[in-house]
């Protein structure tokens, strides 16, 4: 029985291509783990897919929304 990871991303192809070249890459062929990468942009409701938000009171970076990991989870 393989080990499931599923990893909710920005970005799906880096993921998947560390995974596919990596050490865990044997594990996978050996069927002992198991690797998803989902966009987590699927799960976005406005018309512009937005995951982030701008920190309330300010400041640098971005903070992500909680609706669209919940929606995927």
């Amino acid at each position: 029985m393989a080990v499931k990871f599923d990893i909710l991303t920005l970005f799906p192809e880096m993921v998947e291509g560390f995974f596919a070249s990596s050490m865990l890459a044997r594990g996978q062929k050996k069927g002992l783990i198991e690797v998803r990468a989902h966009q987590l942009r699927d799960w976005a409701t406005d018309k512009h897919n937005k995951t982030d938000e701008i920190p309330y009171g300010g400041g640098a970076g971005m903070v992500m929304m909680p609706g669209p990991i919940f929606a995927a989870v």
